[in-house]
């Protein structure tokens, strides 16, 4: 058995970033443990451009923006391994991996969580008509082009426009494919509204709102596909089937965090799927910390970034015994119209003069006030002109308002006429 520090489960965007925070809090018994055969996570087969505007105040691809975080683990000397597979975690932080030198155990005294997130597939779905070959999920699409060179198609529909779907839409566009159009079962878009406009109308490439795939049409190879209106409740119009001739259908139904490993050790899951944290990123198991998308799934890697960070600040305070006991605390509650909030719980005397909430709206919201209530009082209202499920809400308290270190804050959406004064 092997013994270390801190051990991080993910080598990507959050993992690196834990990584070299808890080194530079003075953590130097690091392991960083990567199920794939590079560092970098989902974003060695993201080579478009957009991230890094908020860490690196500049615009790069997804490799450039790893690059440079692989340099600061190496420049550090944390030791990674790479087609490591933990498959086991117990309670005494006892995990069980798989790699290339064999079935290992390592003892940790902390672990990060940072193993990111996957794709809902056709199954989960239960889409009616056949089973050809020729339905992948978008990421998996972007995996065989961008890596390995292979188009997966020449004639293709999408199903869902979340901001894979509308990135391979104009990906496969500029490598000669005909993408017939995007459904989205919502009556709104699921992607960033510059991805709408930069891949689907830039290239006009239609979306069908309110519309999804009622059929799938081949025995060996997919044939065409039928698309069909929706009402309110998702149920399928009768009469308003469309079919398409198409060789490949792409799926972008949502990201599910990779959560299962701290799942089984009973950790307190919250809305998001994603283990309920504190401030710091600790779950409820003492030492075991979660971060990034196996948290909660996050629009741009910028803030995959920053909550790595945290994570790994708050790994280095437990470490080093620094970690402040938690006798009173304050829980977040989703409210009103609020799919999930992190952190779950917060004590006022570890935070600064401000807290922070991340959030998601369940649906289109317009003229509306997110407000924060605790103990039956009206803290503060934000009022939003509009606000959509696709894009994760950022917001931050004065540490002030709240007068005690105990109860709950809840927060909710209000509409205009109807918000408190």
């Amino acid at each position: 058995m092997e013994y270390h520090d801190l051990v991080i489960i993910g080598g990507g965007s959050a993992g690196m970033a834990a990584a070299v925070s808890a080194y530079d809090k003075g953590i130097r018994d690091i392991l960083i443990l990567e199920r794939n055969e590079m560092l970098g996570g989902i974003l060695n087969q993201c080579i478009h451009n957009g991230f890094g505007l908020h860490e690196f105040k500049e615009e790069l691809t997804g490799p450039e923006f790893l690059t440079r975080f692989v340099k600061q683990v190496e420049e550090r000397k944390i030791p990674y391994w790479l087609d490591a597979n933990v498959t086991h975690i117990s309670k005494e932080k006892v995990l069980t991996v798989l790699c290339p030198k064999g079935a290992k155990e390592i003892q940790a005294k902390a672990i990060i969580m940072a193993a990111g997130c996957y794709e809902r597939n056709a199954g989960a779905i239960g889409i009616p008509g056949d089973r050809p070959a020729g339905v992948i999920t978008a990421g998996q699409a972007q995996l065989y082009l961008n890596e390995y060179g292979y188009l997966v198609g020449k004639k293709v529909f999408i199903l869902g426009s979340g901001d894979i779907g509308l990135i391979m839409a104009r990906r496969m566009t500029l490598e000669g494919a005909k993408v017939l159009g995007v459904a989205e079962i919502m009556p709104y878009s699921n992607g960033l509204n510059r991805n709408i406009q930069q891949c689907l109308k830039d290239y006009d490439i239609p979306l069908y709102l309110s519309h999804t795939v009622s059929k799938i049409i081949g025995k060996s190879k997919l044939e065409a596909i039928e698309i069909s209106e929706v009402d309110s409740h998702k149920n399928i119009i009768p009469g308003t089937a469309k079919r398409f001739q198409v060789d490949t259908l792409l799926l972008s139904i949502g990201l599910i965090p990779n959560n299962d490993l701290l799942n089984h050790l009973g950790i307190p899951v919250s809305r998001s799927r994603g283990s309920e944290v504190n401030e710091y990123m600790e779950t409820a198991q003492e030492g075991i910390f979660s971060c990034g998308n196996v948290l909660h799934v996050h629009d741009l890697v910028d803030y995959v970034v920053a909550e790595g960070k945290t994570a790994g600040e708050g790994a280095a305070l437990y470490l080093q015994g620094k970690l402040p006991k938690r006798e009173k605390e304050i829980h977040t509650i989703a409210g009103n119209g609020i799919g999930y909030v992190v952190p779950s719980t917060i004590c006022l005397e570890d935070c600064g003069d401000s807290l922070e909430f991340k959030f998601r709206v369940r649906r289109l919201e317009k003229n509306v006030y997110i407000q924060y209530e605790m103990n039956g009082e009206v803290l503060k209202k934000f009022f939003k002109p509009s606000i959509i499920p696709s894009e994760m809400e950022i917001q931050r308290l004065p540490k002030n308002l709240l007068k005690n270190n105990q109860g709950s804050i809840t927060i909710s959406l209000v509409a205009k006429e109807e918000a408190s004064l």
